[in-house]
């Protein structure tokens, strides 16, 4: 099993509620992406952290996140967040 976190820092225009997209946009993907086993994102409850918005998604094996990565339905999420995010950091793992 793979894991992958994504922490993001969103601009401070429209923050919450871009924060609120993206983490209702991401939680769709369960079910749609083959080999996506969970997807969690979760909004950060202290205002002015490092990160606004964390991800913690879990896959079959690398092959499946590397067709996450490439899935339409994701591509169309990441376009949206390339336009509100300041910066990010992630790291995939084994299990």
């Amino acid at each position: 099993m793979i894991t992958h976190l994504v922490f993001w820092k969103l601009q401070d225009q429209n923050k919450t509620e871009n924060a609120r997209h993206i983490k209702a946009s991401l939680e769709a993907l369960a079910g749609v992406i083959p080999g996506l086993l969970e997807m969690r994102v979760g909004v950060n409850l202290i205002d002015g952290g490092e990160y606004d918005l964390a991800l913690c998604s879990r896959f079959e094996d690398i092959a499946a996140l590397h067709g996450y990565e490439a899935h339409p339905a994701h591509l169309k999420v990441r376009a949206f967040v390339r336009q509100v995010v300041v910066g990010r950091a992630a790291v995939d793992f084994e299990e």
